[in-house]
């Protein structure tokens, strides 16, 4: 979804008299839903990552720590870095004195590395995606970037142009600095911490999901060995306890990323596809987490219950409905003075279930280069041009969507054909207005 332009954002204020009417406010009625589940944690946020509509958020846009839930934004670029051809998944690299110190520290999440051996970057990403494997997210870091400050600096790049301005990205693993034995980003300290909020981890798991939904493959895996078949294989269980077979076991639960510190808590990104219907979940330093890791995956599973049995995808406008909430456009020069506005494509909304779609909220933004300076399109007009795009949502949406949007959005066209006006009609239509302009 885009957002509105300044020139938008000026027409929709500005009443055009013969061109739209921008926003429509009506009633609607909503059955009684139930109320959303308050959640054990600092912070908790539910999207649909499709639409990008937010369907729970419980002080979401507090900068928190995330801890291993940075590994998502690592993932990202590793699946980007291989579609560009930079790297390969069979691709071996060697390991570093840095990665391997990490990956030798029992007491982080990590498969021990050894610098007598090489690794393929699958190997190693899929370390890091099942296991949280510190050492081995360091090695890719530093095989894509040359080195781990580096990679942050395409990390910090890469989340700045989904809009998220407001976070702290130190390290690739979501470490606390101190673990890092002296191996800082440039001006960070010890004491540093990657930090965003929920509404901006929900954003990048919206991205990684949206571009790479491949990630998925190997997110949902419970168990895996590594280096199977040698010396070296460890078992590798999932920390995300909803995967099937695991103690906190949900049907249809397939990711994404677990993370625990001390500074973050234990947190989670959580995302289910259920009835057509995929959601993603944010909870951040769960009450009583770190005592009992089992305990976001419960809080989780209580704001999946919700979301599934609450929100709805719901038909808004078929193909060449009318939208009766945008007044019809001025025609210049035309057969007839007005051209309605119809719907594009099938537009859809989602909502609380039993909401009844009587009335909507629409914001229309014209086609600009189709307008002249009286704000009117020139005929002639052929019935299904696109003459600009609205955004619709529900009257009383309070949430809104991820990225700040006013609704789902969507093209729309010309209801009907519009001929231009022969010369005598034009010259009928002139004659008219002088005798109106004398009289008046």
């Amino acid at each position: 979804m885009k957002k509105l332009t300044k020139f938008g954002l000026a027409f929709v204020i500005t009443l055009m008299v013969g061109t739209v009417l921008p926003v429509f406010n009506a009633s609607m009625t909503v059955s009684a839903a139930e109320a959303a589940p308050e959640i054990e944690a600092a912070a908790a946020f539910i999207i649909e990552p499709t639409t990008g509509k937010v369907l729970l958020n419980q002080n979401g846009d507090e900068k928190l720590g995330i801890a291993s839930m940075t590994k998502m934004i690592s993932e990202y670029i590793i699946f980007e870095a291989v579609e560009k051809g930079d790297i390969t998944w069979d691709q071996t690299i060697p390991i570093s004195d840095y990665a391997h110190k990490v990956s030798q520290n029992n007491s982080l999440s990590n498969v021990p590395l050894r610098q007598d051996e090489t690794y393929t970057i699958e190997e190693l990403y899929q370390a890091m995606a099942i296991y949280s494997a510190n050492g081995a997210t360091i090695a890719i870091a530093e095989a894509i970037a040359g080195s781990e400050p580096e990679f942050v600096d395409m990390m910090r790049e890469q989340v700045e142009s989904w809009g998220i301005k407001d976070y702290e990205l130190y390290n690739s693993t979501g470490l606390s600095n101190s673990d890092l034995y002296g191996n800082l980003y440039p001006g960070s300290s010890e004491d540093s911490e990657n930090a965003m909020s929920a509404r901006d981890i929900a954003i990048v798991a919206q991205q990684l999901l949206k571009s790479y939904p491949e990630v998925l493959e190997t997110t949902s895996i419970p168990v895996m060995n590594f280096k199977e078949g040698t010396s070296d294989e460890i078992k590798m269980e999932n920390w995300n306890w909803m995967l099937s077979g695991l103690i906190s076991e949900r049907e249809n639960v397939d990711g994404l990323k677990t993370g625990t510190t001390d500074f973050a808590g234990a947190t989670f990104t959580g995302t289910a596809l259920e009835n057509d219907m995929r959601i993603i979940t944010v909870v951040m330093n769960v009450k009583d987490g770190q005592k009992d890791l089992s305990k976001r995956f419960v809080e989780t599973d209580k704001m999946m219950d919700w979301a599934f049995a609450n929100w709805e995808v719901t038909e808004a406008y078929q193909k060449n409905d009318v939208i009766k909430e945008v007044k019809p456009l001025a025609v210049n020069k035309g057969k007839a003075d007005t051209v309605k506005v119809a719907a594009g494509s099938d537009i859809s909304l989602l909502v609380p279930t039993g909401t009844d779609l009587e009335n909507l909220k629409v914001t229309y933004q014209p086609k600009k280069e189709l307008l002249n300076e009286e704000n009117q399109v020139s005929a002639p007009i052929k019935k299904a041009d696109k003459v600009g795009t609205v955004q619709v949502t529900t009257a009383d949406d309070e949430l809104g969507y991820v990225n700040g949007d006013m609704g789902e959005e969507a093209e729309v066209v010309a209801a009907q054909t519009v001929e231009k006006a022969n010369v005598f009609v034009l010259a009928g239509r002139w004659i008219k207005g002088f005798v109106s302009n004398l009289i008046g």
